[in-house]
């Protein structure tokens, strides 16, 4: 009976370290989440403060002829996990 009550303290204790640590998980995520966006939107910001500089330069892989392809914002948190 004693071997049980201490298999069930050891799995109750294993449970509240894994939970734990699903938290701190889940905050890093969130932390690079948001820190990815800010990068993304700096980036479209120097991009535009460029092409404002020199509105001739030509895009990296860009045919001569092509229009230039617009970027739509998509949120992450509008994905399903299964689609990623």
């Amino acid at each position: 009976m004693t071997l049980q009550w201490i298999l069930t303290g050891a799995a109750v204790l294993l449970a509240l370290v894994a939970f734990a640590r699903a938290r701190l998980t889940a905050k890093r995520l969130e932390r690079l989440t948001e820190s990815y966006w800010e990068l993304r939107h700096e980036h479209a910001q120097l991009r535009a403060r460029v092409n404002r500089l020199d509105p001739e330069q030509k895009t990296p892989g860009a045919e001569p002829g092509a229009t230039p392809v617009a970027t739509a914002f998509v949120p992450l948190s509008s994905l399903k996990r299964g689609q990623l």
